[in-house]
């Protein structure tokens, strides 16, 4: 069954700039209509709050709603309809081509050094993580985990099974926030869910706001519903997310120096994208048998669980595999591993959209297929030196036949 998440602030968030849109420009004549869309954006968040609580978009709307009702001296009590203002005229924000030199990473941070070194992340499938520091890892992480947390943006992820007590996860839900930073854009949150990719951000703009560099960050829709990027210029960030099949990918390049901003190094444990995955949340194909024994054992003494749309054989996997990915690198492999587990031949494209995004946003050529290593150089997330994929997926057909024994 699809999986819908119950807190609506997405709802919220459309809601009050439907009611608000262009209302930076009212005069003071029409501020009561400000303060009353106001209240009732906050009497929407106070209605999910119960469902919210581990939501960052939520929590951010909830401050920014306690800034603007001490911007414009709103009183928490009065009406609470939502009139519609008038929309936004033309030359505002969203149409501005001019930045400051401060808005443009490249131009500001590195005008007397060398140019910076960028560096990749991204996350698909059941899911598989590549890191900054290009390990690769595959991990459970169910719930909700951070990807990225530093000075300038957050990115939090929310895994989901795959099917009804599967512990094959996918990526349901995705939130990106962008932190206010000095002249350049105004705090923006982006959020996307399973069958819903919008086009902009939660506030319904596509871009930073409206400060004198706002399309220093902006969102452009490259297929509708299925792939958008955001390109944060005053970070030198690019962001890719996909829906491919119901499940969302993310792919990311940053420069070092933003990868590394952060305040409090010792938060940095929970940071996926540079850290990698908790070691009791990785998946290691060497002791794949292990690990289908320790989880699959409770799952089959319960309920029989559905079966998996498509059944397929290593061989039929491996074929469809080949299909796009004719290297058979980590992502071939996570590939055949995916459509095994899942059924889904989805998880296929996600692969394959992963290593596209790869070759677009990785800027070392050379490395852009990895491959399996020993488990003393990648601690933790892949097979041992000279293990072929033949074994490690038939350990997983034959504890998956034990298991059916017991």
């Amino acid at each position: 069954p699809a999986v819908t998440s119950p807190c609506k602030i997405l709802k919220c968030n459309s809601e009050f700039w439907a009611a608000t849109s262009g209302s930076h420009h009212l005069g003071t004549e029409e501020a009561p209509e400000f303060c009353t869309a106001l209240r009732a954006y906050a009497h929407c968040t106070r209605r999910t709050a119960r469902t919210c609580r581990g939501d960052l978009a939520y929590h951010s709307a909830v401050h920014g709603i306690d800034d603007l009702m001490v911007q414009h001296n709103c009183s928490k009590d009065g009406p609470t309809s939502q009139p519609r203002l008038r929309t936004l005229p033309p030359g505002d924000s969203q149409e501005r081509s001019d930045s400051p030199e401060i808005c443009h990473y490249e131009k500001s941070f590195h005008k007397h050094s060398a140019a910076p070194n960028y560096t990749h992340c991204g996350l698909f499938g059941d899911p598989h993580l590549r890191t900054f520091t290009d390990t690769f890892q595959t991990c459970k992480v169910q719930g909700a985990w951070p990807l990225i947390d530093n000075n300038y943006l957050n990115v939090q992820v929310t895994n989901t099974p795959v099917l009804p007590g599967s512990t094959a996860t996918a990526t349901s839900k995705l939130t990106i926030i962008f932190k206010s930073f000095q002249e350049c854009v105004d705090q923006k949150v982006y959020q996307a869910e399973m069958d819903e990719l919008p086009a902009a951000f939660a506030d319904g703009s596509k871009n930073g706001g409206d400060k004198h560099g706002a399309n220093s960050l902006k969102i452009t829709e490259k297929v509708s519903g299925q792939h958008i990027e955001i390109q944060a210029k005053y970070i030198g960030t690019t962001i890719v997310v996909r829906q491919v099949g119901r499940y969302l990918t993310f792919a990311v390049r940053m420069p070092e120096e933003v990868v590394n901003a952060v305040e409090d190094r010792d938060s940095q444990g929970l940071y996926l994208c540079l850290r990698g995955c908790p070691l009791n949340q990785q998946i290691d194909f060497q002791t794949i048998r292990s690990a289908q024994a320790t989880e699959g054992r409770a799952r089959r003494k319960g309920p029989s669980l559905p079966a998996p749309p498509e059944a397929f054989t290593y061989e039929t996997a491996t074929a469809k595999c080949r299909e796009k990915l004719p290297v058979e690198d980590l992502y071939f492999q996570s590939c055949v591993f995916d459509l095994l587990t899942t059924g889904d031949v989805n998880f296929m494209l996600a692969a394959y959209y992963a290593f596209e995004d790869v070759k677009m946003l990785h800027s070392n050529k050379d490395k852009l297929h990895l491959y399996e290593r020993t488990r003393d150089l990648v601690p933790g997330n892949t097979a041992p030196s000279g293990t072929p994929l033949t074994l490690w997926v038939a350990l997983l057909c034959l504890s998956q036949c034990w298991f059916g024994l017991l």
